[in-house]
């Protein structure tokens, strides 16, 4: 699944659009690598979005189409 598909489907971002906007400004990593917004994301991954001095960091536990909101944060694992 592409890296601004899972952040939008797992609901750390809340629009594909504004997660496409984060890939090309540099500030979502995938594994240490800047990620484009086509970066292929995978089950154990580990991904860092920048949100200006506040950095979220989580591991891929799941990669689904769809998923309900009460279970999207299930999708991720949460680190540091």
């Amino acid at each position: 699944m592409r890296i601004d598909k899972y952040l939008k489907v797992s609901r750390i971002i809340k629009r594909r659009t504004l997660a496409q906007q984060a890939c090309e400004a540099g500030r979502v990593f995938v594994n240490g690598k800047v990620a484009k917004p086509s970066t292929d994301v995978k089950v154990g991954d580990v991904i860092e979005v920048h949100f200006g001095d506040r950095v979220f960091k989580c591991k891929v536990t799941s990669v689904d189409e769809k998923v309900q909101k009460n279970l999207a944060s299930s999708m991720y694992e949460m680190m540091e």
